[in-house]
Formats: structure tokens, C-alpha cells, sequence
């Protein structure tokens, strides 16, 4: 018997070794520090693959104020369940460690400062993708650097709208990102100072916003789920979208799956709603968001199509498109 193991396994060795080294030790999800030097600064990540080994399009996400890599993980698996990689950004300075440190802390970190950092970092991610698709035998090879997505919550929605070419007071701010095809941002914000019509003019490409009754602003800056709405009314009409959900609270939108808050006071506040239909608010998401990502990262007519009247709307949400 011992004898039959050994052959055994001595014949399955050639096979082993013709399966590329990336494919056996790939996880579904990893995390990483990568390293940009220009700016001397580690960008944490977390890359989440899709089955298979076919080329994909891939998401990056940026998290609110105070997350990390790991939020957003409702939204990046089900993403990844549906093809696509997805790739969560840390950005140092906006990040956990923030909220740890109290309200002061917490405003001081919504600056320009952070807003510029965390708009460099997604561009850095997009050039370490670049370069890591050209390495010989990389798993990073699989992704189609011409279908790349961005999405983001909060002061991640606001990193998003950067991107997407939102004007901001201070010019130095805003850095519009070509390489990107689409954009979702969760809980987004018409930002101060400047018309929103005039902030979001340049907003050419498909934008999603989502947003809902109890969407107010963690910072008290006085911003409420219908005051995020007009960032819908300030983008050009043609590839603008909005989902407002009924019940849905500012928490609902981050995609953080345990363990759920349920605080009844402090910044992370939850309204006892919201909690409570949390888990249908996320399956409603995460299929209009996946539907989204399909028709404009993959040019998927029969996603475009389920987007014209998308299934799964409670009698209270709502769904504008055009």
C-alpha cells in the first residue's frame, strides 16, 4: 500500500510542476503594503480574485472616513462573485487609527490635505496595476486595465467624485482619472463653496450615486440623504444614476458585513431601522451595483437593460436613470 502512495504521488508531480506557481498559491483574498516611493508612503490593500483564471474587469474601492481595506467586504464579495477583482485601498491618515482618536481628530482628517493624499493613492494603485500586469507569469496579468471601475464611501464617495472630475473651492484639490470607466459612490456629497451644477459639470462618465431617508453626516456638517440627491441634479444628464433607499441610514452604504453596528449614539450612531434592514438593503445593493459595473465596465446590453427598471425596489426606494 505504501509502495502504490509513492508511485502515486511520483506520477503527480510533472503535473504539479507544469501549474503555474501564481495559480497554487493565489487565495480568493490576500492583503498587501504597497510601497509608492515617489511619495514615501505604504498604500495597505486587499485584492479579492475571482474563480478562474480569465481576464477580468476590476473594481478599486476607497473607504469612509475612518475604515480601512477591510470595509466594503459585502460589496467587494459580491463583486467578486460576479467576475470581478476588486481591490479595497487603505488610505494612511483618513484611516482607523482616526477614529480612534475622537470628533477633533475625525474633522481634522476630512481635509484637502487627506482628500489630495487619497486621490494620489488610487492613482498609485492604478500605476502599481499597470506594472504588475506586465509581470511575467502574475496573476495580475488577468486584469483588462481598459475596464477599471472606482467606487467609494463617504469621504471614499468623495475620493470617487475627485476622480470623476468634480470641481472643488481649492483647485489643487480635484485631479480627474482618465484610466477610470465608471464610478459608484455610497453616500456621496455636493461638497461646499461651489454651485453643484458648476461642481459636477465635468462628470462625463457613468456615475452611480446611492444614497437614503437616514443618510446624514457622521461629522455634523448638516448633510441629510435628500441633500446627497443633488448630486444626481448637478451631473450632466446621459450616464447619471440614483438609487434612494427607504430606511436606509449612512452605515447601510459602507458594505461592512460583522460585525454590523448597531450603536445607539457617538459618531457611528445607527438608526434602530436601518439595522434592522440592513441585510435586504445589502442584497439590493450589491445586485443593482453588480448590474452597474456589468453594463458599463463590460458593455453588457442585457445589464443596461435589467438597469432600466431594476428588480428587488421596496414601495419607498427609489431608482432615477438617464
Amino acid at each position: 500500500m505504501r509502495r502504490r502512495s509513492m508511485l502515486m504521488a511520483a506520477a503527480a508531480t510533472p503535473l504539479l510542476l507544469s501549474i503555474p506557481l501564481t495559480t497554487l498559491a493565489r487565495p480568493a483574498v490576500a492583503d498587501d503594503d504597497w510601497r509608492d516611493a515617489r511619495r514615501d508612503r505604504t498604500v495597505p490593500v486587499r485584492i479579492r480574485w475571482p474563480d478562474g483564471d480569465a481576464p477580468c474587469a476590476l473594481i478599486v474601492h476607497s473607504h469612509g472616513l475612518g475604515g480601512s481595506r477591510e470595509g466594503g467586504d459585502v460589496w467587494g464579495e459580491a463583486w467578486r462573485q460576479a467576475g470581478f477583482a476588486v481591490l479595497h485601498v487603505q488610505h494612511t491618515g483618513s484611516d482607523t487609527p482616526v477614529l480612534r482618536s475622537g470628533m477633533a481628530a475625525l474633522r481634522q482628517a476630512a481635509s484637502a490635505a487627506q482628500l489630495q493624499a487619497r486621490v494620489a493613492d488610487m492613482q498609485f494603485a492604478l500605476d502599481e496595476l499597470a506594472r504588475r500586469t506586465q509581470a511575467r507569469d502574475s496573476a495580475w496579468s488577468r486584469v483588462r486595465l481598459e475596464a477599471i471601475g472606482a467606487s467609494g464611501h463617504s469621504f471614499g464617495a468623495v475620493t470617487v467624485q475627485a476622480l470623476a472630475g468634480q470641481r472643488f473651492p481649492v483647485a489643487a484639490v480635484g485631479d480627474t482619472e482618465p484610466r477610470f470607466k465608471a464610478f459608484v459612490a455610497f453616500s456621496p456629497s455636493p461638497g461646499q463653496g461651489i454651485a453643484v451644477a458648476r461642481g459636477f459639470a465635468a462628470v462625463t462618465r457613468p456615475f452611480l450615486g446611492l444614497t437614503g431617508t437616514h443618510d446624514s453626516d457622521p461629522l455634523g456638517r448638516g448633510l441629510t440623504g435628500e441633500r446627497r440627491t443633488s448630486v444626481f441634479d448637478g451631473l450632466p444628464r446621459g450616464q447619471r444614476a440614483l438609487l434612494w433607499l427607504d430606511g436606509a441610514d449612512h452605515m447601510s452604504f459602507a458594505g461592512n458585513a460583522e460585525p454590523r453596528l448597531r450603536a445607539r449614539a457617538g459618531v457611528l450612531k445607527r438608526e434602530p431601522e436601518a439595522a434592522e434592514r440592513e441585510p435586504q438593503h445589502h442584497r439590493l445593493v450589491a445586485a443593482i451595483s453588480t448590474l452597474w459595473w456589468r453594463a458599463h465596465l463590460l458593455d453588457d446590453a442585457q445589464a443596461g437593460a435589467a438597469l432600466r427598471a431594476p428588480a428587488g425596489l421596496g414601495s419607498g426606494d427609489r431608482w432615477q436613470q438617464d
